[in-house]
């Protein structure tokens, strides 16, 4: 019998807090990674967190997405998705080409049960947290993934694959 092993993203009220005791290198690779993305997308719950968190919304200067099965239309922020993946992707300006998933397994697994996930940049930090919101949801489907690069900013390592 196969082992799972659960990573958390978050604790379990969604607290990021822990993330600031790691030590790090500059803003570990947070600015060059951003310029290469032409649109963010996220779910409600992450949105409504992020603006919980910061006063000044983040991705002000990106498309940015919200799925979400409530809000319609747009705010001053984001643009409201109330449809599927597929649909979603396929409507999407043609030179949108690279979006950064922000948080969330439900949107996570959202894409990657329509198969629309290509690489995973993921930041392991030292810190282990014995409860919490899962990175990845149970019942995403069974991906294999291929190691491209992995970087080290302090004690943050992060990870590249692409899917195989």
């Amino acid at each position: 019998m196969k082992k799972k092993i659960v990573v958390y993203i978050a604790r379990e009220n969604g607290e990021i807090d822990w993330l600031e005791s790691v030590e790090g290198e500059g803003d570990n690779g947070y600015e060059a990674f951003y310029q290469t993305c032409d649109a963010v997308v996220m779910g409600k719950a992450t949105y409504d967190h992020v603006l919980k968190l910061i006063s000044d919304f983040p991705y002000h200067d990106k498309k940015c997405y919200v799925f979400s099965r409530s809000s319609q239309g747009k705010d001053q922020y984001v643009e409201f998705v109330n449809e599927s993946v597929a649909s979603f992707l396929n409507n999407l300006n043609q030179d949108t080409k690279k979006i950064w998933l922000v948080g969330g397994a439900d949107i996570l697994a959202d894409f990657l049960t329509a198969k629309r996930v290509d690489e995973f940049i993921i930041s392991v930090i030292p810190v282990l947290l014995g409860a919490g919101i899962p990175l990845f949801k149970r019942g995403i489907p069974e991906i294999n993934l291929k190691l491209t690069d992995m970087k080290q900013y302090g004690q943050i390592a992060q990870l590249y694959y692409e899917k195989e």
